[in-house]
């Protein structure tokens, strides 16, 4: 018998959690959200109660979810346990990737395990985050007693997982946020690259995603640094001088960006054993200001 389910937040992750955990059979004994329309529409979809007060639903939970935002969840945490919404052996969950289980320490100071359980995706929706989270990889991190139920929790959700120690999840985070976030900032400077050299505005994007869906393909198929592709990968000094003279002239915030991601590359390319060690110090020197 899987235990009975509370989802605090019904945003997102919350909806997705929410949806997918009933659609595997377990018991979702309601929901809560400060936005009643919101908790309104995820009670309706899964014909489960709205409560009226976190700590009621903490009460009626063997398993309670904080799906809210990160500046939130220990608020949250601190009103339900003020109203006895927190109880011995009872599991306690957030889904933040930046905070650990301590954001949850009104919980555990009344007896019970808490835990973090981060999936490393983004979503962009509700519709979206049900169909993606299965398959993803989460991080697990909390109390070892609850290690068991998380993981198991995960599983039924169809994902992976990790254990993370906690003094390591704000690298971890910064990792995940290179990967999701800042890869919207690389193609929107690639976009600016694009339109500086008269391209028109709205045919870059669409000219540029085939080219980063391939490279996220090359990446999945046979990984990194053989993904590595483009001029430093096969060592061609001339066309990346031939880069930097012409952006030089026209935006240096761009010159900037291209010869600190140019630097990291190098060593890839290294890496790949596409250029020696003596021509990436050439190709260094060229890229250092």
């Amino acid at each position: 018998m899987e235990p009975k389910v509370g989802i605090i937040g019904a945003g997102t992750v919350g909806t997705a959690v929410a949806t997918i955990l009933k659609q595997q059979g377990y018991t979702l004994v309601g929901v809560y959200d400060l936005d009643r329309e919101k908790a309104g529409r995820l009670s309706s979809a899964l014909n489960v109660p709205a409560f009226g007060r976190p700590a009621e639903l903490g009460q009626a939970s063997e398993v309670l979810f904080l799906t809210t935002n990160d500046g939130a969840i220990t608020p949250a945490a601190e009103e339900i346990a003020r109203e006895g919404g927190f109880r011995q052996g009872q599991y306690v969950i957030h889904m933040s990737g930046a905070l650990t289980s301590e954001a949850l320490a009104p919980a555990a100071a009344q007896g019970a395990i808490a835990l973090s359980v981060h999936p490393l995706q983004s979503f962009a929706n509700s519709e979206q985050a049900i169909k993606i989270l299965p398959g993803s990889i989460f991080s697990i991190e909390g109390d070892p007693e609850g290690m068991s139920l998380a993981q198991r929790i995960v599983e039924a959700m169809g994902g992976r997982f990790f254990p993370i120690r906690k003094e390591s999840k704000p690298l971890y985070h910064a990792g995940a946020c290179v990967a999701s976030n800042y890869l919207v900032t690389l193609v929107s400077q690639a976009v600016e690259l694009l339109v500086i050299s008269g391209i028109p505005r709205e045919m870059c994007l669409p000219a540029l995603l085939p080219l980063v869906e391939g490279t996220l393909h090359n990446i999945k198929q046979i990984g990194i640094p053989q993904a590595l592709t483009g001029p430093i990968a096969r060592g061609d000094i001339s066309t990346i001088s031939k880069h930097l003279a012409q952006m030089e002239g026209v935006d240096t915030n761009l010159v900037q960006f291209y010869r600190t991601l140019g630097t990291n590359t190098v060593d890839v390319a290294v890496r790949k054993g596409g250029i020696t060690r003596e021509k990436a110090e050439e190709m260094l020197r060229v890229l250092k200001p």
